[in-house]
């Protein structure tokens, strides 16, 4: 065994136990006496526990933490600072890419928000309310844009509905966050029915199914797209799983990549291309879910 698995075996060991032992006895003390000194149930197995354990800190863990993690794991296996350098750089980068996640998924909360309202003020309108009620009334039931700085921004257009304000005006300021872009058709449906007196129902049906339509073609997108997102990460994985299958058998590759000059040149070179290669697939997929 080398020196470097043999500390990685020292640390795993020592956190089972400070796991299983230090954390939990003051624990079972306190069972114990709550208990009254009678029969105390022995609970799940250490090896539960210790899973438990584990989900909980994950849990409490970022995502881009994890490349913090993972270079300290192979800078023990591998004894060098290399993997460390490297997990540090990854932080950033997955960080970018988990807020991005964030504000896709914020983003489509919106569009639902959007559609959910459209549909309510139809209701609303059918069941004889004004313009101005029904929006008040529609913005309550639907939750607004079901976020903190979605609220603050309508409750511009709920004082404009209340106080006979510029109600598209203010439905076309909060449609320029991502995601509220069809406020834009409300606006102009409002706008039609207050001052030519249009049916605003009609109009705000037809902008429901449009903005369902849209939401359900992108989905429908995403899905097809999945697939290729998917291969390229497996593809982006495949030589991790080169460097499990040579550490199997026997031939030391964190050894040859972390301590010649020969793998350290395969090392830079390899990395280079790896992250090329990801970019490279990531911009064609984004490309056609832009498109």
């Amino acid at each position: 065994m080398s020196m470097g698995a043999a500390v990685a075996a020292v640390v795993c060991v020592g956190a089972a136990v400070w796991l299983l032992g230090g954390r939990h006895s003051g624990a079972r003390r306190a069972q114990m006496l709550l208990a009254g000194g009678g029969v105390v149930g022995a609970g799940a197995p250490p090896w539960q526990q210790l899973a438990g354990e584990l989900r909980r800190v994950s849990g409490r863990l970022r995502f881009e933490w994890w490349a913090a993690v993972a270079g300290l794991v192979l800078a023990v296996l591998g004894a060098s600072v290399l993997p460390v350098v490297a997990g540090a750089a990854g932080v950033p980068l997955l960080r970018r890419v988990r807020l991005a996640g964030e504000e896709r998924r914020a983003r489509e909360r919106r569009g639902d928000a959007v559609i959910a309202l459209c549909a309510a003020l139809a209701g609303e309108v059918r069941a004889g309310r004004q313009p101005g009620e029904a929006l008040l009334r529609a913005v309550r039931e639907s939750g607004g844009l079901g976020d903190a700085p979605g609220a603050a921004v309508l409750a511009a257009v709920l004082a404009a509905a209340r106080f006979g304000g510029d109600v598209p005006g203010a439905l076309a300021a909060v449609a320029r966050q991502p995601g509220a872009e069809g406020l834009l058709g409300l606006a102009a449906c409002w706008r039609v029915a207050v001052d030519q007196g249009a049916g605003l129902a009609a109009g705000l049906d037809r902008l429901e199914g449009a903005l369902r339509a849209e939401r359900d073609q992108r989905a429908d997108l995403r899905a097809q797209l999945a697939g290729a997102r998917s291969t390229a990460v497996m593809l982006a994985a495949l030589p991790v799983l080169g460097l499990a299958l040579g550490a199997a058998l026997g031939a030391d590759p964190l050894h040859v990549l972390l301590h010649t000059g020969a793998g350290l040149g395969c090392l830079l070179v390899g990395g280079l291309l790896e992250g090329l290669g990801m970019w490279w697939a990531m911009r064609i997929v984004r490309g056609a879910e832009a498109a």
